[in-house]
């Protein structure tokens, strides 16, 4: 005789790890795989989709698959790149993207509600931090629009998530122990390599070497903004704790033990850091961690005054850094009519 399938009220699945959803549903073990089946690798958008599930076990996980509700959707580019406003349920709003491109579909995620660190360019760090995200609210972003895809590809790419990137909302090392756990079901679990991850940092140094010694070769992007030590901290106060030299010791060391060589993200500012002084300083960092730049115009934000350099200026700035022997290339901005950089729907939804 069977245990009766039984489900508690208005909670996510996704909030528990896979290994404890036969628990949670109840009845044979096998439930349990079929379940995670649906979450982690054919997701739908409702539990009446599930259809080898008991109707009594999809009926009670109406309402509740998710941990969020879906408070906005944005369409841009000719429907290459859509993004949602996701409202956790005591209250915080955060944020995913998704960008098509001819050989490979990125969604950007987001860590943490908010951001602690407070870099004077960036939209989340503007209105602070309110607290870290579950493992299942960071995996349940993914395979929320892994469903969506399923239904409704973008213009271009492939129809399912291929590349995903942790540089929504939030420091993702500074949420440490549940980016490890989202890390282990979206690798282990979802069966993505890790060579489609990237994780992103300000130069949050114990977590960089946190993630070092972990099984998972994820890529590792390191947000400098300036390569002197009193500039960065103008623009990231966290360099005040962990100064370049630090950052960039701890970047050699994830190198070195991983062989996944790091990135460099530098967020283009008018007459703030776009100067060439400031390509010479970066150019000895990123050719001693035979590291790539990734040049982004900054994305105007409503709490600051600065403004993204010159189209001009981003290419001297280029140019600069490729006389100088290091691989640099600028980001094709996406979704600009749609609050492209993180933090920025939240701000315009929440104003």
């Amino acid at each position: 005789m069977t245990t009766p399938l039984s489900l508690p009220t208005r909670r996510s699945p996704y909030l528990l790890p896979p290994e404890e959803l036969g628990e949670f549903i109840g009845g044979p073990r096998y439930r349990g795989d079929q379940l995670r089946e649906w979450l982690y690798s054919t997701p739908v958008v409702e539990p009446a989709e599930m259809t080898n599930l008991p109707k009594d076990v999809r009926e009670k996980m109406a309402g509740s698959l998710w941990p969020f509700t879906i408070e906005t959707e944005q369409v841009a580019d000719d429907g290459a790149t859509r993004k949602w406003l996701f409202r956790l349920p005591d209250g915080p709003a955060i944020e995913a993207v998704v960008m098509g491109y001819p050989d490979r579909t990125t969604l950007c995620i987001s860590s943490q509600a908010g951001c602690a660190l407070g870099c004077t360019f960036c939209a989340t760090g503007q209105f602070g931090f309110e607290r870290n995200l579950d493992a299942g609210e960071i995996v349940a972003q993914l395979q929320w629009v892994e469903a969506q895809l399923a239904i409704a590809p973008l213009s271009i790419g492939p129809d399912h998530v291929t590349n995903m990137v942790f540089m929504g909302m939030g420091e993702p090392l500074a949420n440490y122990p549940r980016l490890r756990e989202a890390l282990r079901r979206i690798i282990e679990v979802k069966g993505m390599s890790p060579r489609r991850i990237t994780v992103s940092t300000v130069g949050m140094v114990p977590g960089m070497r946190m993630l070092a010694d972990e099984p998972w070769r994820v890529n590792l992007a390191v947000s400098l903004h300036a390569a002197d030590d009193e500039l960065r901290s103008g623009l990231v106060p966290l360099n005040d704790r962990y100064p370049l030299a630090d950052v960039e010791d701890a970047a050699r060391n994830y190198f070195e033990k991983t062989g996944r060589r790091v990135s460099i993200e530098w967020t283009l500012i008018d007459g703030v850091n776009d100067t060439l002084d400031q390509a010479a300083l970066l150019a000895p960092v990123a050719r001693r961690l035979g590291a790539h730049v990734n040049l982004i115009p900054m994305n105007p934000t409503p709490l600051t005054e600065d403004q993204p350099s010159s189209d001009d200026a981003v290419r001297r700035f280029r140019d600069r850094l490729t006389s100088l022997g290091v691989n640099a290339t600028i980001r094709t901005i996406r979704g600009q009519e749609i609050d492209a950089a993180c933090g920025q729907l939240r701000a315009r939804a929440d104003a």
